[in-house]
């Protein structure tokens, strides 16, 4: 588990009630499409803070909104309700001008590193791009800030006139977190940063991130469905279901002492090597993800959860402490 670098009281991020809602379309790609009338409930009221040189891992199945929510708390996505502050700044109510410059500070590095850089560009048109779109820098400064970072990330700076095409996939990924940092941000949203690249390379990207983050005092929300990389990463871990943060807490409490119910199946279902030696009792989830369009009322979890109650098919549960640094939404602990 990462080790806690200065962390101040007051929290870097703090979001409150992000909800995110999409109209849904159907039909052919492209112009064809309509809206059918449905909404995609995406993100349903999530709030957590990180605090500053912290990284809150953020895990849950593929469809759940890990990416959206990531996305929203930047307004890469604009949120349909709540808040998102940024050291003490409601993002959501910057107008164009001061959001953009905001951007300096706030940045992400995508999943794929294949579709996430401009195949027709060079490395040093991809990478010194925020700061051209920052301005007030000479040209002569932006190629050296581009060539040191690129040295930053382990590439060479003799790799400045090539393309994307002409590096492996753990290479695109540095740099496009290179291009990530170049403005020097404080935050940074990793989504899913390793999951498209080769075990092998994942280790060093990922230690690479750590790294940066020492040197550079960045704060990062990491978003991941691997329950390993979370647990090496984060100093805490939020769990998402269905659009909502169900729990959270510190990681070394989440992983050893789990609340809820879909997080111990979770934990259950990770491959670990000691069970080849004394094998794990299993928690089986039966059926599917139920479908944002279409969620279940009261407890999203209660269609899958062996503990349901009636209850739990009727109402949402609050959220309540376990402990002083744990809590969870589940009607088990009410």
């Amino acid at each position: 588990m990462s080790t806690l670098q200065n962390v101040d009281a007051a929290p870097l991020v703090d979001v409150r009630g992000l909800v995110k809602h999409y109209a849904h379309r159907t039909g052919p790609l492209g112009w064809l499409t309509r809206r059918s009338g449905k909404t995609v409930k995406a993100v349903n009221h999530a709030s957590f803070s990180i605090a500053r040189g912290e990284t809150l891992g953020l895990i849950g199945e593929s469809g759940c909104g890990k990416s959206t929510l990531g996305r929203a708390v930047l307004r890469l996505h604009e949120p349909t309700a709540g808040k998102v502050l940024f050291d003490g700044v409601d993002v959501t109510s910057l107008d164009a001008k001061a959001l953009k410059r905001m951007r300096s500070r706030m940045q992400i590095v995508f999943q794929d590193p294949y579709s996430s850089l401009n195949p027709r560009r060079t490395v040093e048109q991809i990478v010194s791009l925020p700061l051209q779109l920052q301005g007030g820098v000479q040209a002569r400064e932006i190629r050296d800030r581009v060539a040191f970072m690129m040295e930053s990330v382990g590439l060479k700076a003799d790799y400045l006139r090539r393309y994307p095409h002409q590096f492996s996939g753990g290479q695109r990924q540095r740099i496009g977190i290179a291009r990530a940092l170049i403005a020097n941000p404080a935050f940074l949203v990793c989504d899913e940063p390793v999951s498209a690249l080769d075990v092998s390379i994942q280790a060093q990207v990922i230690q690479l991130l750590e790294n940066l983050k020492r040197e550079r005092g960045l704060t990062y929300l990491f978003i991941s469905h691997d329950i390993g990389v979370i647990g090496y990463v984060s100093n805490r871990i939020a769990v998402m279901y269905l659009g909502e943060i169900v729990e959270t807490g510190l990681s070394q409490g989440v992983l050893e002492h789990p609340a809820h119910p879909y997080t111990q199946a979770l934990l259950s279902a990770a491959p670990r090597v000691d069970e080849l030696v004394e094998r794990r009792h299993r928690i089986e989830l039966h059926g599917e993800l139920p479908s944002p369009l279409n969620p279940p009322g009261g407890c999203k979890f209660h269609t899958r959860c062996p503990h349901a109650q009636d209850i739990c098919r009727k109402e949402a549960p609050a959220t309540v402490a376990v402990s002083a640094t744990h809590s969870v939404a589940c009607h088990l602990y009410r």
